[in-house]
């Protein structure tokens, strides 16, 4: 009984974070920037592909799951240096379900020893509510005593609804052959989406600001790279401390901690051919440990170039420091 209990209070909590802070959680952000800022679409010359996955507390019953890919490359409009991108993803968590697709495109111009890019994605996003079966069978209700009945609350839908609305993101971001820093504001125009006659939703923004290093080692094979993922909606605040090693341009490795989170452990290998896959486990530091081992999320990165039909090998992005 103990265990059902914490598990319902652990539920609503991690509901609760859903909604104060909307945006999903992705511990391998230093591979994939583009996903909250647009400016970092079109780094180096190549077009980058990828693809993460990620399982959130795993065990955890009605837990999120999310998944994303992404596309983006450099593009030379005469004089001029752009870099243009789509970005589609899909999240769920129990049966709200959260769906975006966005066309990305940056500006850039060189500023002293970097590329200083200014970005926007315009795009919609489709939120709503899959009741399924988990509602109409009694079996599948998670109790709550006798202090609230599931069934009967009129804020939960009482059949599957989406809203469908326009949504707009902007960032900045700055970047040298050792440093990056990046600030973006996501969901600017605070889109309200409408459930039905009565219902409805409204996606609040949130800021992020990242930044990272390269540091060269005595024996120039290993590169020690720490990173940071600052964010927040104004009522709530998450940061990312990020350790990691790459050695010989090929194996990498390293920590995190989220602050009153988890800790974070990365590695990852690039592959020939332009392939590069990744991989992270997230241990509970709160007391979700009780009920969940932690989150799981993979990744794959797959660059390439065409110069006149022919594709060439990878090319190594300044924007994975």
């Amino acid at each position: 009984m103990k265990k059902v209990v914490l598990s319902v209070l652990l539920l609503l909590v991690s509901i609760g974070s859903a909604f104060s802070q909307f945006d999903v959680q992705w511990s391998q952000y230093m591979f994939h920037i583009s996903s909250f800022n647009p400016a970092a679409v079109g780094e180096g010359d190549m077009i980058h592909i990828t693809a993460q996955a990620r399982d959130q507390w795993v065990g955890f019953p009605n837990a999120g799951k999310t998944w994303l890919i992404s596309a983006n490359s450099p593009l030379k409009i005469g004089n001029s240096n752009n870099g243009i991108g789509l970005i589609v993803l899909h999240d769920q968590v129990g049966q709200f379900i959260n769906q975006s697709a966005h066309l990305q495109y940056a500006y850039k111009l060189k500023l002293g020893a970097g590329m200083l890019s200014l970005g926007a994605d315009l795009g919609f996003v489709n939120i709503g509510f899959n009741k399924g079966d988990s509602i109409q069978d009694p079996s599948h209700i998670i109790p709550l005593g006798d202090y609230h009945d599931i069934a009967d609350d009129p804020l939960i839908p009482k059949s599957s609804v989406s809203g469908f609305g326009f949504d707009m993101n902007v960032g900045a971001f700055y970047s040298t052959p050792t440093y990056y820093a990046g600030l973006s504001y996501s969901h600017i125009n605070s889109p309200t989406l409408t459930w039905g006659d009565q219902q409805k939703f409204k996606e609040y923004g949130t800021v992020y600001l990242t930044g990272g290093y390269n540091l060269v080692m005595a024996d120039t094979r290993y590169i020690f790279k720490p990173s940071t993922l600052v964010k927040t909606d104004f009522s709530s605040l998450q940061w990312d401390l990020t350790a990691r090693m790459e050695y010989n341009n090929k194996y990498w490795g390293g920590l995190s901690y989220r602050i009153q989170d988890a800790v974070v452990f990365l590695a990852g290998i690039n592959l020939t051919g332009g392939l590069s896959v990744g991989v992270s486990y997230d241990l509970p530091t709160s007391q979700i440990i009780t009920v969940s081992p932690g989150s799981f999320e993979l990744l794959a990165m797959y660059d390439l170039q065409y110069i006149f039909g022919t594709r060439t090998s990878k090319y190594k992005s300044i924007r994975i420091l």
